[in-house]
């Protein structure tokens, strides 16, 4: 998807892109605050424009990944059966103009060519436990983590909610880095020691089927702590150096892979706050579990636009994984109903309970095989109802034909999520430099493998031309 980077904007030119996203998501806030679940109970097709109603009815999900999330399949001609209105081109050239680009500055993935499961650019031991995206996140993360600590003179990497240690693992004891794991969640920490033993067994076996493999130094396993960090608070453990580390003099890289909404702030305080902290390299996700007020906004310029407010609908909707959507509109497959049953569903329970609204519904298993009174009847029992209602099949029938129509509603909401992400980014950016720090955000991720990523790079100092290698691609 097309986009701006965030490499190539000044100072102002960020500011100015701020103002333009606040004014966009306000524009288009009745689309993305909507719930789509509330599809038929709040007529949400009758509130988009007749002429934008009139270009997007009708149009299958492999036409709306085309010509509205501008994703055609491979080869495919951009064809539009009909004249769109400006406004919906407008919305739509917009979308692609005002988000940062996804786009990574690699092919898409040359890792996995041979072999889907398997990257090839991790050794057996490493791949271990270890499934595809998270494999091409670690290795892809890690490498730049390496590289940002030989530019930053860091003598110590800390790995803030390391989970089971999988990035960890690859960076101490696959790139010789120094590291440190917090992880609050005692169970993912032993979790984390015992692939630690696995992987330093399995390496010493390789060694001695290979001897001609030299190894070049000892081999540090991670320093696993079980600590929670508070997003409001320095966690003195965070900045405490290893045993093994200068005890003085220590210079900290933090990192996290997909810090978990307020974690990614907590990251970019402790690195504006403590001056032991000289480099930053933090993937966020879950915009929607940051705290209001205090994950968002950081930046006082954006926290004093009009319209800079983010409420939990448009966070959540910004988590959502545009490319993987587009490939399922490209497929067409049965599953693309969930959201027109959901809606459906939503008008039987609020006539039986007017009072209960948008209730959880847990996982209904295999509803493309379903027809739609019997997924409204499973759907009702899990919500504490009588599945046994009376049911108005001929109300169920014309909703389900409006299946397109449910989906074309939400691939608009879905085409303005990646504006709000870039606006929490963007925030963070703007915020660090109001600190007096310099900050670039890079896509290192293949979007299709893993949609949240964009890594925020941040130094003490200005790397200058020397941060071009951060971009690339190790070979």
């Amino acid at each position: 998807m097309p986009g701006v980077s965030a490499r190539g904007l000044s100072h102002e030119e960020r500011r100015q892109l701020a103002v333009n996203l606040t004014r966009v998501l306000t524009l288009y806030r009745s689309i993305l605050d909507a719930y789509i679940i509330e599809f038929f109970t709040d007529n949400l097709w009758g509130t988009l424009p007749c002429s934008w109603q009139e270009a997007l009815d009708g149009l299958n999900p492999p036409q709306l990944a085309t010509l509205l999330l501008g994703m055609p399949g491979e080869g495919e001609v951009v064809r539009y059966r009909s004249v769109w209105p400006l406004t919906l081109l407008a919305l739509k050239s917009t979308a692609y103009a005002l988000a940062f680009t996804r786009t990574p500055g690699f092919q898409t993935p040359s890792e996995f060519l041979e072999n889907p499961s398997q990257s090839s650019r991790l050794t057996a031991p490493f791949r271990k436990h270890v499934r595809p995206k998270k494999q091409h996140e670690i290795r892809r993360l890690g490498e730049l983590v390496k590289k940002l600590s030989d530019l930053t003179g860091c003598t110590q990497v800390v790995d803030v909610g390391s989970g089971q240690g999988h990035l960890s693992r690859f960076m101490s004891l696959g790139l010789g880095l120094m590291v440190k794991s917090i992880e609050g969640d005692q169970r993912l920490v032993e979790r984390a020691q015992r692939l630690d033993q696995e992987l330093l067994q399995a390496l010493e076996k390789e060694e001695k089927r290979n001897p001609q493999v030299v190894q070049t130094g000892p081999r540090h396993s991670p320093h696993h702590v079980v600590r929670w960090v508070d997003p409001m608070a320095l966690c003195e453990e965070l900045l405490l150096p290893l045993e093994n580390s200068p005890q003085s003099g220590a210079r900290l890289l933090l990192t996290g892979l997909h810090a978990c909404g307020d974690l990614s702030v907590a990251l970019l305080r402790h690195f504006c706050c403590c001056p032991e902290v000289a480099a930053l390299a933090s993937v966020g996700c879950c915009y929607m579990k940051l705290s209001d007020p205090g994950g968002y906004p950081l930046s006082q310029w954006v926290a004093g636009l009009p319209g800079y407010e983010l409420p939990y609908r448009l966070r959540e909707g910004a988590c959502h994984a545009l490319e993987e959507y587009a490939e399922r509109l490209q497929k067409a497959g049965p599953g693309l109903r969930t959201h027109c049953y959901r809606a459906a569903l939503e008008t039987v329970i609020r006539h039986a309970r007017p009072e209960l609204r948008r209730p959880g519904v847990q996982g209904i298993p295999r509803v493309h095989e379903l027809k739609i009174e019997e997924y409204v009847q499973r759907g009702l029992q899990r919500v504490g109802l009588d599945p046994q209602l009376p049911l108005n099949l001929a109300a169920l029938r014309a909703h389900q034909a409006q299946e397109n129509r449910v989906v074309a509603f939400f691939s608009l909401a879905l085409l303005l999520a990646p504006l709000v992400e870039t606006l929490i980014l963007l925030d963070r950016l703007l915020y660090l430099q109001e600190q007096g720090f310099h900050a670039e955000l890079l896509p290192i991720f293949s979007p299709e493998l893993s949609p949240r990523n964009l890594v925020l790079v941040a130094t003490k100092r200005p790397l200058g031309e020397a941060f071009c290698v951060l971009e690339t691609e190790d070979s």
